[in-house]
């Protein structure tokens, strides 16, 4: 899975190396975030509840090529490491087959590495400050998956289940805030992001759980250079 983490982040520095040869370094701009996030898993069949969401962070690249001479219009894209979960409760017979003798509380902890695909929008700088908005999908692909369960009298921590986690995700994202300079070239912005995932994140045929969706909420803190 390390490998194709690597994979991954060299693709991402391809992609960017070539999308400048065909823009001038005044039409792409490259940054850094990180995000403080609340992620929430949400099954939408009985026999699985939410019982507590989980506090994580997402951090990474931010590259912005921009459509217009003005930076009004983008497309934002990157690569960046999503860190997130919930906490589920599975009644007996649900769940994963090591553990559904009987009703299993899984904390699970899961890492994912995403790849944005928005169109970002900005206002003409007033006082110095941008108002920006961007919507799109991404695309996710998990690289660590934890639980912490609980069965009965039973507590197993730590439990691998990455292979029981789909290989793909996917959904909506949309974001909003502002920019502001701090300097000749360093740039900080400051906003809201959501993501609505569309895929089924736990793998039916394991945990005969229907379908688990994985939203989040963001603070977002990142900085243009």
């Amino acid at each position: 899975m390390r490998k194709a983490v690597w994979i991954l982040a060299l693709l991402g520095i391809g992609i960017t190396a070539k999308a400048q040869q065909r823009f001038s370094m005044d039409r792409v701009r490259l940054g850094f975030k990180l995000d403080p996030t609340i992620s929430i898993l949400n099954p939408q069949d009985a026999g699985a509840d939410r019982t507590g969401t989980r506090m994580g962070l997402s951090y990474g690249l931010m590259v912005d090529f921009l459509l217009n001479e003005e930076g009004n219009y983008a497309f934002a894209t990157g690569l960046q490491i999503s860190m997130g979960g919930s906490t589920l409760k599975y009644d007996a017979g649900k769940g994963l087959d090591r553990f559904k003798t009987n009703p299993t509380e899984y904390v699970m902890k899961l890492q994912h590495i995403e790849i944005p695909a928005t169109i970002k929008l900005k206002t003409t700088a007033y006082n110095g400050i941008a108002f920006w908005g961007q919507f799109g999908t991404y695309l996710g692909f998990p690289i660590r998956g934890r639980a912490d369960v609980t069965s009965l009298d039973q507590r197993y921590e730590k439990e691998n289940i990455l292979s029981d986690i789909n290989k793909i995700n996917a959904g909506l994202l949309l974001g909003a805030g502002i920019e502001y300079p701090l300097g000749e070239r360093l740039t900080a912005l400051v906003g809201l992001g959501y993501q609505n995932g569309f895929v089924d994140v736990t793998r039916n045929s394991r945990w005969d759980d229907g379908k688990v969706n994985l939203n989040g909420f963001a603070l977002r803190l990142g900085m243009y250079f």
